[in-house]
């Protein structure tokens, strides 16, 4: 009978751990809020926490290892009694073949993340409903990891999670808010799933594979190849320079990438490509610039 209730356990126990998909890390920060009573922050970073890394996203079967890694930190600027104004910068990294070192994938800020919570409100998502903004939004980035994520392993792999993240897109449509609407040239939640989703955009996807697959995979045992490689994708991503209002997804890219890029290449074998990947870069990514001189 205690061989019985063992191998029960063992089971549900292995199960659990093979359907979690992401392992995150949620921090909230309410250290603008004088006065406030701290309880409820830690409740919700509590909740939120278990939300993200104990919810089965996906019909995946994911080991604990291959869980995808990443961080939420919510800032909370304001209080008024259940309704709090936020930002949230959500990080997510890759582990890189033949090495110790994780690559970021993800560097993502939201000014406009405004909730309402009550402590101990349970946290349900419902795929078919918008239930409160906390919730969809999110939803919304764990389906955005994990979609970009899964890109960067195989061709379009993280398809339909993405769309899951267009999903809840479309249903928080009907509160009203503004990230979730189409605004010509704001840079929000619809913009970013629309640009990531679009066909005429996908070369982004494209170069998201080859820098991870071709490039960094195979840094380790290839230098001059996997260098190379991540050259001729971030080459390519200048494709898209010209077909998008702010070029949201070249920014999104450079905010994970850049410093990355620079010590890639500071060192180490000279690619025959180098003089023109560091002219554009400086056209694609001036922001950068003062980072680009390091490029040799």
């Amino acid at each position: 009978m205690r061989t019985l209730v063992f191998l029960v356990t063992f089971f549900l126990i292995t199960n659990n751990l093979k359907s979690q998909e992401i392992n995150c890390l949620v921090n909230v920060n309410f250290d603008q809020i004088a006065g406030s009573n701290r309880q409820v922050f830690e409740t919700l970073e509590t909740a939120l926490t278990e939300f993200i890394n104990q919810k089965k996203w996906t019909n995946r079967v994911v080991q604990t290892e291959e869980r995808v890694d990443c961080v939420m930190n919510i800032i909370i600027t304001s209080r008024d009694n259940n309704t709090f104004t936020a930002t949230l910068q959500v990080q997510s990294t890759r582990p890189v073949y033949g090495s110790s070192y994780s690559t970021p994938i993800l560097n993502l800020k939201d000014n406009e993340f405004n909730f309402k919570y009550n402590e101990f409100d349970p946290l349900i998502y419902n795929r078919n409903s918008f239930d409160s903004n906390l919730i969809s939004t999110i939803a919304f980035y764990v389906y955005t990891i994990l979609g970009v994520d899964a890109d960067t392993f195989s061709k379009y792999g993280g398809e339909t999670e993405l769309k899951e993240a267009q999903n809840v897109m479309l249903q928080a449509q009907q509160s009203g808010l503004a990230s979730w609407q189409n605004v010509v040239g704001k840079q929000n939640r619809f913009l970013l799933i629309d640009n990531l989703l679009a066909p005429k955009l996908k070369v982004f996807r494209d170069a998201l594979y080859d820098y991870h697959i071709k490039g960094l995979d195979n840094f380790a045992s290839n230098k001059e190849y996997g260098k190379q490689a991540i050259e001729n994708s971030v080459l390519s991503i200048g494709n898209i320079f010209n077909k998008t209002v702010g070029n949201y997804l070249i920014r999104i890219f450079f905010d994970a990438k850049a410093d990355e890029i620079v010590n890639i290449y500071s060192e180490g074998p000279r690619t025959k490509n180098v003089n023109r990947l560091t002219t554009e870069l400086r056209k694609i990514s001036p922001n950068n610039n003062s980072k680009w001189r390091n490029i040799e």
